[in-house]
This record gives structure tokens, C-alpha cells and sequence, in this order.
């Protein structure tokens, strides 16, 4: 089995319930209005489905739905690669609360979720056709889906290459219908890059200009200064140096009297050092600097062309370099626009590739839909549709899609010799509703999900054709875990447990709850059912009679 427990707390009428599930075949029933679908419908809150405050009960602050499910390998695997938290042989526990203002938290295993993981979750957990499943096979989308799900159809390469081909056509269209356009953009491009190619400006060179004509221009100034300090260090009468030398022969002379003067000579002997080096570093510096009017002319001429270049282009001097390579980087990506030939070339490569992925799945496809086909219709027979067959018609499309290279119809012939018509064009509600039900149970046999839901899939049929809706469930339920909401006594009556949802008035309003029965609980169910409100000892008897023969029909299978 796959679902153990599911807990709700002030959800639409409900005020708390606590219910264990079990596995097999399980019949959920209940007068019409008593909420029969409530649990469904909490099923779906807690795997993603879009919340609003109306799923609030009234007078409460917040919903709270609580699900939990066996951990399966599969689930167990897309745990691990979402980031959470599970062992196998754990239980899976699923959390969701909407408050009355339609905020909506969700946890897996305790750790925060996003709705979208728990919609991904939900396509491993449970597999739910509604009532209504008749609807999506008029859908073409839809109908393309149940195919390839059949089929195995990955249409993930199919995408990727049909998104590479209209890029590439587009590509070609636009280059096609602007060559005039690029030409004069390509054209302006390389008269900007050969403007700016007369200067080839370095990626730093504008601070280094700046720097070297500083240096220049206050060349003698520079050199007046260095000459002066050198004079003022090493004058022979009055030099610092020759000061300095001068204290420190006063002091160490005197310093064996005081220990305390001989660490003031070290400090002289310290500075007579670095003003020497100073003193070095200002003649190497002086033989160096020179004045040189043409390295400054060739600089103010560099400097100027590099300004005119700026004040031209609207940009700072400095961001010549960049604005230079952008425009390489642009006239490439002109060329490659212009290059007809090589777009034409991508173009029909990408083809190619569209229609190897396309001939894959068309290939998948054609080898599926006899299969579905088949396997449907021998479904029908026992719906009361004898001689009744199904089809799967693929139509070539006049133009390749994103979808392929054909067009899916589901066609259908409801009695013997009639000719198959699209679902959609056939006029029987209860037909429709049994087709539906037809390719639910064909279908579901093919999921990986262990948690099978019918909800009221069963409307529109009755009679002997209900009965066999029951053993259709039945049959499911010996190798998934089936809970079907349903109407019909027949169906109720092959249920390997039986949850009866009813509406109870008290001081503090309505609400429903739902409880399993069994045994006298579950006949007076199943002839309510039956016969309605008034519940006759005929009818009881009837409904005792029929879980008998559910039950010894079963023991025989």
C-alpha cells in the first residue's frame, strides 16, 4: 500500500479527522452533500494543487492537512535528489496549512517545501482520475499525453531540438530581412574600430600617459628640487651629513663616563645611514632625469589624439580601450549575421536533428497506439459496450510542431458495425463516462504510482455494467492501494473496505466526518444506497445478498 494516514484539521466542513487507510480496494460513500469528496480534494491540497482561504473552515484561522505514505525507492530517490531527508523503511509525512487570509506553508519530512515539489511528489504518490476525465479526451494535448505516456515517450529531446530549429529558421528570417540593415551597421562598426585602431589603445595606457606626462612636464622643477635637497645633505661646510658626524664624535667621545650617550650614538649612526642613502638615491635619481621636450611633444600629440577620440564617441577618455574591443566583439557577431551560407547551413542542420528526434517518437507512437487501442476496447466490452471498439488515429500534421510530426484523435464505436467518430463527437453521456472509466483502468495499470483514486468516474452507468466497474476496482486493488468515491451499491459492494462520509449537526454548526463500517453497518450502507432514506427489510436483505456474492465471487477469482 502506499497511503497510511491522512489528518485534517479545520478543513471546509470538517473539524479534525484522523483516518487509516488500508490497502486493497476501498469504497468511499455518503448521501449526496455530505462532503464525499472532501478527501480528495485534501489529497490534492497536500500534493500541490492551488490553495485559497475558502478551504478554511468557517470561524477558524487555518486548515491543516496531513498526509502519510509508505517511502518507496522511487520516492525515496527524488528525496534525495530534492535535498531531503529519508531512509527506506522511514514513512513519508506530507504537511499543509492555509490560513483564513489564503497564505499556504507546506514541510515534506518536516523540512519546508514549495507547492511545485510537492506537485512532483504527487505524480510518484497518486494517481487521481476525477469525475469528469471524460472532458480531457476532447483535449488534444491531453490525448497526446495518455499516448506517450503509454508509449514511453520522452519528449524532452524532441523539445530541445524543435527550440533549436526555430532559432536557427529565426535566425536565418531576420538576417534574410535586414542584410541592408546590417550592412550599414557592419559598415559604421569597422569605420569606428579603424578610427580607434589609428590610436591601438592599451588596456591601461591612459593612466600611464598621465602619469609619464606629469613626470614631463615638471621635469626641471623635479630635478631643481632633487639638487637642492643633495646640496643641503652633502655641503661641505654646512651639510647635514657633515653635522650629523660631527654629534656623534662629540657624544662618543664622552660615552664611556655615560653609558646613557652611548645609545644616543647609535641613534646618530642610524640617521647618518639613512640620510647616506638618501643622499645615493638622489644622485641616481639626478643621473637619470633629464629633460626631454620631444618624449613630452610625442605625448601631448599622443594624449590630444586620444582626447579627440573621446569628445568623438561621447566617452571618457579612459573607456576607449573597452569601447574598442565591444566593437570587435560586435562586428563578429555582424559578420556571422551576414553569412547567409553558414545561417542556411545551421538551419538545415538543425532540421536534421528535429526530424531524427521527431521519426523517434512518431516510431514510439505508431508501435503504441493498436496496443492502447486494443487493451481499451477489451475494456469496453465489459462496460456495456459490446462490440463496441476503440481507435488511436495518427494524422500526419501539415506542419512539423513542437508536439511531432503527427496529430493523436481517439475514435470510438459504440456498438457493433458503427463507425468509429472522434470521442468528442459522440453524443452519450454515459458513453463518454464509460470510455473514460474504459482508459482510466487501462492506463492505471501502467503508473508507477501505488495509490489509485476514482472520484464518482463511475456516473452515468448502473446494472450489471456497475457491478463490473466494482470488479474493474477490485481487480486494481490486488496490486495498488484503489480508494474510489462512488454512488453506485454494486460498485460499494466489492470494496475490500467501505468509508462512509455523513454530515452531523451540533450548537457549533455542521460538519462531516467519515468512519469505516463493516459487517450490519456496512448492509444498512449499501441499502441505503439501494433504496434510499426509507430503508425496507427487502432492501436489506438485497444488500446483504449482494456483499455475499461480492464476497464468494471473490473467493472463487
Amino acid at each position: 500500500m502506499s497511503l497510511q494516514h491522512i489528518v485534517l484539521r479545520d478543513f471546509v466542513i470538517v473539524r479534525a479527522l484522523d483516518l487509516d487507510l488500508s490497502s486493497g480496494f476501498t469504497a468511499l460513500t455518503g448521501e449526496t452533500g455530505a462532503g464525499k469528496s472532501i478527501l480528495i480534494d485534501a489529497l490534492q491540497l497536500v500534493l500541490g494543487s492551488r490553495a485559497d482561504a475558502g478551504v478554511v473552515r468557517e470561524g477558524a484561522t487555518r486548515a491543516e492537512i496531513c498526509a502519510e505514505f509508505d517511502l518507496t525507492p522511487a520516492v525515496q530517490h527524488w528525496l534525495e535528489d530534492e535535498g531531503f531527508e529519508a531512509e527506506l523503511g522511514d514513512n513519508l509525512l506530507l504537511k499543509r496549512t492555509i490560513d483564513n487570509q489564503g497564505k499556504s506553508r507546506a514541510w515534506i519530512n518536516a523540512s519546508p517545501a514549495t507547492a511545485t515539489q510537492l506537485r512532483a511528489l504527487g505524480d510518484l504518490l497518486l494517481d487521481i482520475h476525477g469525475q469528469h476525465a471524460w472532458q480531457s479526451l476532447t483535449r488534444a494535448d491531453a490525448v497526446r499525453d495518455l499516448l506517450d505516456a503509454y508509449a514511453s515517450v520522452n519528449l524532452q529531446g524532441l523539445h530541445a531540438a524543435w527550440a533549436q530549429w526555430r532559432s536557427a529558421s529565426d535566425s536565418l528570417h531576420q538576417a534574410r530581412h535586414a542584410q541592408a540593415t546590417l550592412q550599414e551597421e557592419r559598415e559604421r562598426v569597422m569605420w569606428q574600430i579603424a578610427e580607434v585602431d589609428k590610436l591601438a589603445p592599451g588596456s591601461d595606457e591612459w593612466e600611464d600617459l598621465n602619469s609619464q606626462h606629469s613626470r614631463l612636464s615638471n621635469a626641471q622643477a623635479l630635478i631643481d628640487a632633487a639638487q637642492a635637497a643633495l646640496v643641503s645633505l652633502e655641503d661641505d661646510d654646512s651639510g647635514a651629513l657633515r653635522q650629523l658626524h660631527a654629534a656623534q664624535s662629540s657624544l662618543q667621545e664622552q660615552s664611556h663616563v655615560d653609558p646613557e650617550l652611548a645609545s644616543l650614538v647609535d641613534v646618530l649612526a642610524s640617521c647618518i645611514a639613512q640620510a647616506s642613502d638618501v643622499a645615493h638615491s638622489l644622485n641616481t635619481y639626478l643621473n637619470h632625469t633629464e629633460l626631454d621636450p620631444e618624449g613630452l611633444k610625442s605625448l601631448d600629440e599622443r594624449m590630444s589624439l586620444w582626447m579627440s577620440l573621446a569628445r568623438r564617441f561621447k566617452r571618457q577618455p579612459d573607456d576607449l580601450a573597452a569601447l574598442h574591443h565591444e566593437w570587435k566583439d560586435r562586428l563578429a557577431q555582424l559578420n556571422a549575421a551576414a553569412d547567409l551560407d553558414a545561417l542556411e547551413a545551421a538551419e538545415q542542420q538543425a532540421a536534421k536533428a528535429y526530424q531524427v528526434e521527431a521519426k523517434k517518437v512518431s516510431k514510439l507512437r505508431t508501435q503504441a497506439a493498436p496496443k492502447l487501442a486494443q487493451a481499451i476496447t477489451q475494456a469496453m466490452q465489459g462496460l456495456g459496450m459490446q462490440g463496441g471498439r476503440f481507435e488511436v488515429q495518427l494524422e500526419a500534421h501539415a506542419e512539423p510542431s513542437a508536439s511531432g510530426l503527427e496529430a493523436i484523435t481517439f475514435l470510438v464505436a459504440g456498438h457493433p458495425g458503427s463507425t468509429p467518430r472522434p470521442v468528442n463527437k459522440v453524443a452519450s453521456g454515459g458513453e463518454l463516462s464509460r470510455i473514460a472509466l474504459a482508459i482510466a483502468v487501462t492506463t492505471s495499470e501502467l503508473g508507477t504510482a501505488q495509490t489509485l483514486i476514482f472520484d464518482e468516474v463511475d456516473s452515468g452507468v448502473g446494472g450489471a455494467v456497475a457491478e463490473t466497474v466494482g470488479r474493474l476496482m477490485q481487480q486494481l486493488g490486488r496490486d495498488r492501494q484503489v480508494l474510489a468515491v462512488t454512488h453506485l451499491p454494486q460498485v460499494a459492494a466489492c470494496a475490500d473496505h467501505h468509508l462512509v462520509v455523513s454530515k452531523q449537526s451540533d450548537a457549533q454548526g455542521t460538519a462531516s466526518q467519515v468512519q469505516a463500517v463493516a459487517e450490519h453497518e456496512r448492509v444498512a450502507e449499501i441499502a441505503r444506497m439501494l433504496g434510499g432514506e426509507k430503508i425496507s427489510d427487502t432492501t436489506l436483505a438485497h444488500a446483504r445478498e449482494m456483499l455475499n456474492a461480492t464476497v464468494n465471487k471473490a473467493a472463487t477469482a
